[in-house]
């Protein structure tokens, strides 16, 4: 049997009359970008979350760093966060021009640990930038509590959670603006790339609404601005999904559920930790193998069987070559945890349109693999 990784192509032919329809509504339109469409789809998603706008733009890298900008942040200018996660993340913060401050991760979640993040303020610092990991919130009110006390903005970067819920608070309400990411592969995912800020601040959404259009919000009239619009085909293939979303994301929880029951007794790894009264939308099912060096035993094991793991994320981003060493980025304390992440991660398959007969050929082959590694260890003593 193969499993595969990702099910976008199966998704699409579940709803394909209802994508091909939004699809064909634009074609006709004639209004391809900064159309109807993407209106109506910003306005479904600031509705989604509960919230009074939403952007569109090009890819969530893109909605970070408009963010910043729109914020002020720049030069001279320090945003907290963690470097367990995708390489964009820092990148927007670098390409404002402003400095990556990584603190470590929660060892239980792999988002960002609030204890950590007082240490590192200083007086250049603006913004918290806490990643809702896997699938699963951050510490929202242990972060916002911080940014008032020390008067800093909040910016979710909410690539991997969209539907997902804290203990007692939704994504987005405590916080500036909440950006996201709707490559193909994401929760909510397009046929290709695209992005959005979601915000109740004015003035955010007034800036990027500018920012992603030439620097323009009346035809002919230009001041600075960037080519970072979400088109309206995109839209209009989110549109048609956002309608599934929460049902997507209860599959995604039932199959990490099956997972974890059948995994319960695997000696060698550790699953995915979900804070209680939350809910984790399971954008990616994680493991950690208790050593570093299983993990690419394990993931070559499951691949040598037909079952395409993948690791997120291998390589943290200050251990990246393209790492900016320098005035661009400071680490003021140890990064333990987010290390044993990036060195222990493996990806199981996790997708709504798995079958049930697939998790658990995933569970068989991993559970033959931690008896044998259980074996090898027993036998050299």
């Amino acid at each position: 049997m193969k499993v595969p990784f990702y099910g976008h192509v199966k998704q699409y032919h579940n709803i394909k009359s209802e994508i091909d329809a939004n699809i064909h509504e634009v074609l006709e339109s004639g209004q391809y970008v900064m159309g109807p469409m993407l209106k109506r789809f910003e306005q479904e998603l600031a509705a989604y979350h509960g919230m009074k706008y939403a952007v569109g733009v090009g890819n969530g890298t893109d909605a970070l760093w408009l963010t910043f900008m729109a914020l002020g942040i720049g030069p001279g200018d320090e945003c907290i966060t963690h470097p367990n996660t995708f390489f964009a993340t820092a990148e927007a913060i670098w390409i404002a021009d402003a400095t990556a401050v990584f603190v470590d991760s929660d060892p239980k979640t792999n988002c960002i640990d609030p204890a950590r993040i007082e240490a590192a303020i200083t007086p250049r610092t603006k913004a918290l930038v806490p990643v809702h990991l896997y699938g699963q919130c951050a510490d929202m009110k242990a972060i916002r509590k911080i940014a008032d006390k020390h008067k800093l903005v909040v910016i979710e970067d909410n690539a991997q959670a969209i539907g997902a819920r804290g203990d007692g608070f939704k994504i987005g309400e405590l916080s500036d603006a909440v950006c996201t990411s709707f490559i193909t592969q994401k929760n909510l995912g397009t046929f290709g790339d695209g992005g959005a800020v979601i915000t109740n601040n004015d003035k955010i959404d007034g800036v990027i609404r500018k920012l992603r259009n030439h620097g323009s919000d009346k035809r002919s009239c230009h001041s600075m601005g960037y080519n970072s619009r979400l088109d309206d085909i995109h839209a209009g293939v989110l549109s048609a999904k956002l309608k599934h979303i929460d049902e997507w994301n209860d599959l995604r929880r039932t199959w990490s559920a099956r997972y974890s029951a059948g995994l319960e007794n695997a000696r060698n790894l550790t699953l995915p930790y979900e804070v209680p009264g939350s809910r984790h939308v399971f954008h990616l099912y994680v493991v950690e193998t208790k050593h570093p060096e299983h993990r690419d035993a394990l993931l070559d094991f499951l691949n040598h069987d037909g079952i395409d793991a993948k690791c997120h994320y291998p390589i943290a981003i200050h251990q990246q070559e393209g790492y900016p060493w320098g005035k661009q980025a400071r680490i003021p304390g140890p990064l333990h945890n987010s290390d044993r992440n990036a060195a222990c991660c493996v990806s199981l398959p996790m997708f709504p349109e798995l079958t049930e007969k697939e998790v658990d050929f995933v569970i068989e082959k991993t559970l033959a693999w931690d008896k044998s590694l259980g074996e090898a260890l027993k036998a050299v003593g």
